[in-house]
């Protein structure tokens, strides 16, 4: 609030101001004056925005056709359109609810806990509302910022200083009160209403992020999930493999005890156990660090009454999601609509360093009442106005204001790189997922198929040592061909099972806990 003493001096510094003691029904045309210019300075100097055109091809790239024909014919790899590889109908990704998608009931409560404790997000809502409160300040600054208050003076003056003359009293009184405006800046060239646009954006580049939080959250979860899955079959596997190992040990250690087997045959079946044993150690690692990976993401302690697991293949944790079109994603993916809104408010922040340039027209004003006695302060006939108009212009200013443009236009330069960038790296993460989607399918009919031969390599190893055709190094080398066989099942599942995660987070997907219908 801006109070002002009753005296006959001219403010200095520009400022015209006017103050006579009026009824306050008389400051009407001042105040509706005031609003109209503030209803008039609506013009902005910023560029009008203009969406860049994305920096990629308007479909995807073809993906590699990979057909695996068994032992008939050879595998053979050629290309396919992208179209080929996914579903043509059904729910785009970033509408299918994340609770859709996943079909595992175990893998569903672990993204619900975590999307109810998990700090980051909690981190990035806060964001959002701390962005929500800058853009309020900002905007604020649009309107007049009104006060009421009281203020007294009392001072002593020297008599040739008196106003009265010498021999008026020493001692003068001034009290005032009423409504004050603080300086007011009519937006005539739009340099608020720029910076109000440019925190807007900034908010809505905010909510955006969070958005891309709850995606990779959900994301996140899914894939440590999946490796506590893997491990878990991993070490049944190991378990089995080294209870068969312990087992054919202890006939080469008999075979040997008779005589029959040499010393070399023993300790080729002891390596396989020992092997056996480190690899029991290391999975036995890998599944207790998955399980602290979900315990970080979900927020909380693993809770004890969780579903039973769907069995660990495609069909029954994921399902199918069509690819749609590059152009979709602008719209979709919200790290591509955050990296929108940075530009559009680095476009607006344009027009406000344009507006530096130009005059700024600002008021100060106060309605009340002044008395130079406090008792006859409220009193009729003591009514006070002022009203204070100032004009001020640049006209030197070391090239700041000019250097400050320049800012302006190379952070929008550099917004709008960083926008094409998140297109292009967007366009690359579905890429490669639809390209695993092409492949992951061959590649485990391959595996599966690599498992059975070898199992069927290890029987027979098995007979020929025990019937003393072959040594045992053929058995040692079965087994170990056998448990790699198994081992790389397992991990190619989980990799096609992570890729589809994965072409699901590249499209927007997981953000709606339901699926969203088009009516929505």
């Amino acid at each position: 609030m801006s109070t002002a003493r009753i005296d006959k001096r001219r403010p200095a510094g520009g400022t015209a101001s006017r103050r006579h003691p009026r009824r306050p029904s008389r400051l009407a045309p001042v105040w509706s004056v005031t609003l109209l210019a503030g209803l008039l300075s609506a013009c902005t100097l910023a560029p009008d925005y203009q969406r860049p055109a994305a920096p990629v091809q308007a479909d995807w790239p073809d993906q590699p056709k990979v057909a695996y024909n068994g032992y008939d014919k050879a595998a053979t790899a050629g290309m396919q359109p992208a179209a080929a590889v996914t579903p043509a109908q059904g729910a785009a990704a970033a509408d299918l609810g994340w609770r859709q998608f996943f079909r595992d009931d175990q893998l569903r409560a672990l993204i619900a806990l975590s999307l109810a404790n998990n700090r980051d997000l909690r981190v990035a809502v806060q964001r959002v509302e701390e962005a929500r409160a800058e853009w309020g300040q900002q905007r604020g600054a649009l309107w007049p910022s009104i006060g009421a208050g009281i203020q007294g003076t009392r001072e002593r003056l020297p008599p040739k200083m008196r106003v009265g003359g010498p021999d008026s009293p020493s001692i003068s009184s001034s009290y005032q009160a009423g409504l004050g405006l603080t300086t007011f800046e009519i937006d005539l060239f739009g340099r608020l209403r720029s910076l109000s646009e440019a925190a807007y954006q900034n908010f809505l580049s905010t909510e955006q992020a969070r958005r891309s939080v709850q995606i990779s959250l959900v994301g996140e979860v899914a894939q440590a999930y999946l490796n506590l899955r893997a491990a878990d079959v991993q070490l049944d596997l190991t378990r089995k493999t080294l209870d068969s190992r312990q087992q054919s040990y202890d006939l080469v250690k008999r075979r040997f005890d008779g005589g029959v087997a040499s010393e070399l045959d023993l300790n080729q079946s002891k390596s396989l156990l020992d092997t056996a044993s480190a690899d029991l150690a290391q999975l036995a690692r890998t599944r207790s660090q998955a399980v602290n990976a979900l315990v970080l993401l979900t927020g909380a302690p693993m809770p004890p009454d969780l579903p039973a697991p769907a069995p660990f293949d495609m069909d029954s944790i994921v399902s199918a999601v069509p690819a749609g079109l590059p152009s979709d994603l602008l719209e979709r993916r919200p790290d591509i609509l955050a990296a929108e809104s940075s530009l559009r408010s680095a476009n607006a922040n344009i027009g406000a360093a344009r507006a530096a340039f130009f005059p700024t027209l600002s008021l100060t004003g106060l309605l009340g009442a002044a008395s130079p006695s406090l008792s006859d302060l409220f009193k009729g006939g003591n009514g006070f106005w002022s009203f204070s108009p100032s004009l001020t212009t640049p006209i030197f200013a070391g090239g700041s204001i000019r250097a400050g443009l320049d800012l302006a236009k190379a952070r929008d330069n550099i917004a709008v790189a960083q926008y094409e960038k998140t297109i292009q790296q967007a366009f690359q993460e579905v890429s490669d997922a639809l390209a695993g989607e092409a492949t992951y399918g061959a590649q485990l009919q391959a595996q599966q198929a690599f498992q059975q031969s070898s199992a069927r390599s290890l029987e027979l190893s098995n007979m020929r040592y025990t019937g003393g055709i072959d040594s045992y190094l053929q058995v040692q080398n079965a087994q170990v061909d056998y448990f790699n066989a198994q081992l790389g099942v397992v991990q190619t599942r989980l990799a096609s099972l992570v890729n589809r995660v994965q072409l699901y987070k590249a499209l927007g997907g997981g953000w709606e806990e339901t699926t969203k219908t088009a009516a929505q």
